[in-house]
Order: structure tokens, then sequence, then C-alpha cells
């Protein structure tokens, strides 16, 4: 821990320094050393992590491990889970989480930031997409290669010039891990096709979930996630980086306040059933549809924690 080197950062928007700190949490996900600060934008209101650890120390809090390289590997269904399997591939046409929802279009070039081992990239390649990827992990960005998908293993802030120009870029929970959002947004904006999109997933601080539970809130996964987007702020920095905001859909799901809860249960010495539920969202299962009714009306009033961005070039 003592070789973490943390880093004071202002406002990408370039407001006045003048910060409200909201809290200090620690690393719940992967039980990393070490305390953030959590602070508020005066003049603004983006909320980011702050101080925060450099772009070069910033690896020791992505171990090989990591949840979400693990989570999306291609996998061959085991014979026993073929019945869920089944269910949930005709629920996923009677349901709309909005977790990975886009635009209608036809089948064109496609970049995943943070592609992690290709599960998305395979889906859009199976529905004739052409797919490139970027992807931080050397390990995740291997395993997506191993499938036969072109993926520059590294930060998008190193990642070269394309050959050509994408008519959809996507990134699934990626926008809230980058140091400096808006200049990586106009990358992107440069490799993107006239009239092309930007879909983008991020938690939403803005929710009720996000106040209630603050530094025990899932998705505040801390240091990981260096900005915490509302509604308000994600258009402002949108803007900021040329894009415009054409719509937010909220995500339609309930996994973050389960996993929440796990942990203030895990804080009060109940620690076995807190740990099951700080797991439920890795493999959420039928009680994501038993919930969803509830989380139908969550997300009609933007109070679910999950948010998808769609964004185009500002005319």
């Amino acid at each position: 821990m003592s070789d973490i080197a943390l880093e004071d950062i202002g406002c990408p928007l370039n407001c006045p320094r003048g910060d409200e700190p909201i809290l200090t949490g620690r690393d719940l996900i992967n039980g990393l050393p070490g305390a953030f600060t959590i602070v508020r934008c005066r003049t603004c209101g983006l909320v980011r992590t702050n101080p925060q650890p450099t772009p070069a120390s910033m690896s020791f809090y992505y171990p090989h491990d990591y949840g979400p390289y693990l989570g999306t590997q291609v996998q061959a269904a085991a014979p026993r889970r073929k019945l869920f399997a089944s269910f949930r591939r005709v629920a996923r046409k009677l349901f709309e989480f909005n977790a990975t929802r886009l635009p209608k279009l036809p089948a064109g070039r496609m970049l995943e930031i943070g592609c992690a081992s290709g599960a998305f990239l395979h889906k859009m390649a199976a529905e004739g997409w052409q797919v490139e990827g970027i992807e931080f992990s050397a390990n995740a960005a291997a395993a997506a290669r191993a499938l036969g998908y072109p993926v520059h293993s590294g930060s998008l802030e190193t990642a070269p010039m394309p050959s050509e120009p994408f008519d959809l870029i996507v990134g699934w929970m990626v926008l809230e891990h980058l140091h400096d959002p808006v200049l990586a947004l106009k990358k992107l904006k440069a490799w993107m096709k006239p009239g092309g999109w930007l879909v983008l997933s991020t938690p939403n601080a803005g929710a009720l979930e996000a106040r209630v539970f603050r530094d025990s809130w899932y998705a505040l996964h801390l240091p990981n996630h260096l900005y915490h987007y509302s509604k308000k702020t994600i258009r402002l920095v949108l803007s900021k980086a040329g894009w415009e905001l054409e719509k937010i859909h909220f995500q339609r799901v309930l996994v973050d306040p389960i996993a929440s809860f796990g942990y203030v249960l895990q804080k009060i010495g109940m620690s076995r059933l807190g740990y099951k539920l700080i797991k439920f969202p890795e493999q959420p299962g039928y009680w994501t549809y038993a919930l969803y009714p509830l989380a139908v009306v969550a997300a009609a009033i933007g109070q679910t924690g999950r948010m998808t961005i769609w964004a185009r070039k500002a005319r």
C-alpha cells in the first residue's frame, strides 16, 4: 500500500476549486487497503473520488481475479444449467432490463471499451457486426483475442487510432473508471462515423439507494470508480466533450440495493447472510425476474442504481 500514489484532481469540467466532502469509504469489492474520499463539485455537482490513485498505481486495485473480468467469459452452458438458460432466453424476450439496450441499427463496425473476455463482442459478431475491443486487463484481452476478435490490450488513452471509424461505440460500466472522462469522450468522438451512436452504462449516483447506503452502496466501488454520475452530471460531461445526450434508460434491475444491504449486515456482524447478499449481483438468477415489477417502477422515476446512456455527436 505504501507504493500507491494518490493525486489531487480538479473537476474535469474546469470548475473553480471548491469541493464539498461527502463521505469516506473503502474497497469493499476486493478488500484491498486504503480509505478514499468522495467529494462533490460545488459549482456543477459532479461527484468524484479525490484524491485518487494515479494511473500507474491503479493496477493494484485490478487484481487478476477482479470480478468483471471473470464474469464475462464465453462458456458453454453446463447440462444442469440448460433449463435456466432456456428460461433466460425466453425471459429476455419478455423483459427489457435496459442493461445493454441499443438503438435499432443495421450491423456495421462496433468498438467495445472495456470488453473484458469478449462476451459482448461474441454476441454482436453473431449478429453480423464487425467488432473490435479495448481492454485494460492483459489476461482478459488475451481471452477475447482467443475468440478471434481484434482487441487492444491497455487503456483507452493508449489505444491507437482505428483504421476506420465506427458506427457504434459501447462501454458497459466503464466511464466511471476513467481518469479523464472528458478527454476520453473527445477521443471516442474522433473515432465515430457521422450519425454513429455512443452507448454507455454507468452507476446512477443520483439514485435513492446511493443516498441511503452511502459508503456501503455496492455501486460505489472504491477506488476503482473515480467518478460518480447522476442524470444531470452525465449530461454535463458528455456536452463538455462534444456529445449530445439523446436518451437515458434507467436499468430495470435491483441487484445493487440487495448487495448493499449485504455490506450493512457484515458491518453489524451478520457475515454469512451478508456474504450471500453481496454475491447476488454475480448470479442474480430468478430473483432478477421476481423483482422486475418493482424495478420497472423504480426505473420509471429514475431511481434505479444503473443507467444506460445513448449519445451522438453534438450538431
